[in-house]
């Protein structure tokens, strides 16, 4: 079902900017050393102003990777710039052969999107969307049809 009330939907669904990022450490030394730095680093943006949640991965065989969300663009910049992440950025591009890698993406989130059940603010009713949307050049997408399951 399309909304705009994301209110009872869980804190990620409510945050307005994702932030995705990884960096490969050199080697076991080098992993050591920026886990203690992104440890602090994850305590630090729980507390910040907007933070709503975060999931730290790793890639095997060397590669940390976070996920954060935040309410909006500027408490997900307000945490980038203070603390211990600017430590830890200048850290792993300090051009010693620490890191060898690292990346960052930022995305927003549309202000209209999809609910079911007990996270739809506006009734609790769990049922497809009538109508795919649009994709290129059509005005409506097209409808929506149930699968239906057989036997188990």
């Amino acid at each position: 079902m399309r909304t705009q009330d994301f209110s009872r939907a869980p804190d990620i669904a409510q945050a307005g900017v994702m932030f995705a990022g990884g960096t490969r450490c050199a080697g076991p030394a080098s992993w050591a050393r920026h886990v203690r730095r992104h440890r602090t680093m994850v305590r630090e943006m729980t507390r910040m102003p907007g933070y709503r949640a975060h999931h730290t991965s790793w890639q095997p065989p060397s590669t940390l990777g976070t996920l954060a969300w935040f309410d909006t663009m500027e408490d997900l910049v307000r945490f980038a710039r203070t603390g211990t992440h600017p430590q830890l950025r200048d850290w792993v591009v300090d051009g010693t052969r620490d890191d060898t890698a690292g990346w960052i993406r930022v995305y927003t989130a549309e202000e209209s999107g999809y609910t079911n059940g007990v996270w739809r603010a506006e009734d609790q009713q769990m049922r497809n969307i009538e109508t795919f949307t649009p994709v290129g050049t059509e005005t409506t997408g097209p409808p929506v049809r149930r699968v239906r399951r057989g036997r188990r």
